[in-house]
């Protein structure tokens, strides 16, 4: 296999919702009262309600130079359209060699969370419709064979959340977003059996959970005075916490054909949470009561786990110590830590130093996605015209050159004194008040 063979299908991606993301698919009831874009102290937001909730700029900076990078972009102009417009997107996949993309929400919140806390349900509930509604059809459908598609449900009502389930499912949409700790958003726990209907819902219908990292479990500052660097080389560890969790927890019992994906979470620390996790039960199950039915934990892991990696050499070498038909690869386009516009070089340069097979090659970067996802863009394509050469030969027109000076916010740097967290949590406060104004 030569790298223009490969074939890439990014399992962790980001869509920059578009200003009229939400215009044409609320209920005539709420017209004038669906989620817009606003202008808030000179920053593009996004505004629920009469409440400005969100801002785009801190997780849009691809295209950018390094430099850059940081709480910079303040509208869409600062942005690279790839990030919002969808032909810009497939157009930045083609540069990028990268075939299919699942595509997490932004405004929303990653898992939809901040559709859960609103007091009015009705309308909260018309709008994670609306969001999924123009997901599916103005995003995913607009280049098909191109896009995994992602769902958000409702969390404080079981049935609606199943029904919107079978509702998607029925057009395509196999993927569903959850925080890895709701109980952090006021909800039960994923020990509670209030949760049943749902689980039963996506088991039914082939439908896998996606618990990205940071929407429930967070990597912790350690001080203020930390350089951030620190918390950044944490952030997917930290999803480990949520992981010991869902193995201990009752739903694989219940719905044996349920999966879910730690998405961004990495995949290099895992072969040492199984041999914990193993060592856990095999010394402390006889007083913890912990009942696997005759299987270990990792054991649960390797079947109901999807698992998924950016650069992971560490990963990479051990692939014998995890389960191979759960392992997927992952863009991350536009945030921070994606490899645009040279992904598959960076895989093939990391696959090539440890010898991979083409088979396990091709299992990773396509084929189990493809399965655990019921993705076929082969068949709506053609296999030929999927691979990196295929796709870059289509996007010769498209600069990937870095973009100096997109604008907003000039990036504040000392020299001598690293950028900290308390530095990082004072620019997000500045623009939270921004916003606010």
């Amino acid at each position: 296999m030569k790298l223009e063979d490969l074939i890439l299908v990014s399992v962790d991606d980001h869509a920059i919702e578009p200003p009229n993301a939400f215009a044409h698919h609320m209920p005539a009831r709420y017209k004038g009262r669906e989620p817009k874009v606003v202008q808030r102290g000179g920053r593009d937001v996004w505004e629920f309600e009469a409440k400005a909730t969100g801002y785009m700029g801190l997780n849009s900076v691809v295209g950018r130079p390094k430099e850059e990078y940081g709480m910079e972009p303040l509208s869409y102009e600062h942005m690279r359209r790839g990030t919002w417009d969808i032909k810009a997107r497939v157009d930045d996949m083609n540069a990028n060699g990268v075939l299919g993309s699942l595509c997490f929400p932004t405004f929303p919140g990653f898992a939809g969370q901040r559709f859960q806390v609103h007091e009015d349900r009705d309308i909260s509930l018309a709008a994670i419709q609306a969001y999924n509604d123009w997901h599916l059809h103005d995003w995913c459908n607009a280049a098909p064979g191109r896009f995994i598609p992602l769902m958000l449900t409702p969390w404080w009502d079981m049935q609606a959340a199943a029904a919107e389930v079978e509702r998607l499912a029925k057009q395509g949409v196999h993927a569903l977003t959850l925080s890895d700790n709701p109980t952090v958003h006021g909800y039960p726990s994923i020990h509670n059996d209030y949760w049943d209907p749902l689980w039963k819902a996506c088991a039914d219908n082939d439908v896998v959970i996606c618990c990205h990292i940071g929407t429930g479990v967070k990597a912790a500052h350690a001080s203020d005075e930390s350089p951030i660097d620190a918390w950044i080389t944490s952030m997917p560890i930290a999803i480990s916490n949520s992981a010991a969790d869902w193995i201990w927890a009752p739903m694989w019992k219940k719905f044996p054909r349920l999966r879910m994906a730690l998405s961004e979470g990495g995949i290099g620390w895992i072969p040492y949470l199984l041999e914990r996790a193993d060592f856990t039960h095999r010394h402390h199950h006889a007083w913890t009561m912990s009942n696997f039915g005759g299987k270990m934990p990792s054991d649960i892991f390797n079947e109901h786990f999807i698992t998924c990696f950016i650069e992971d050499r560490f990963g990479l070498k051990n692939l014998d110590s995890i389960n191979l038909d759960k392992v997927t690869w992952e863009c991350d386009y536009p945030h921070s830590d994606c490899t645009w516009p040279n992904s598959a070089d960076v895989f093939w340069e990391q696959a090539s130093a440890q010898n991979i097979s083409d088979d396990v090659i091709n299992r990773i970067t396509h084929l189990n996605a493809m399965r655990e996802f019921s993705y076929d863009p082969f068949a709506i394509l053609g296999r030929e015209n999927c691979t990196v050469g295929a796709l870059r030969a289509q996007a010769k027109h498209v600069s990937i050159e870095p973009a100096l000076g997109l604008g907003g916010a000039a990036p504040v740097r000392d020299p001598n004194k690293p950028v900290t967290s308390g530095d990082i949590n004072r620019m997000f406060a500045a623009a939270d008040a921004q916003t606010a104004l």
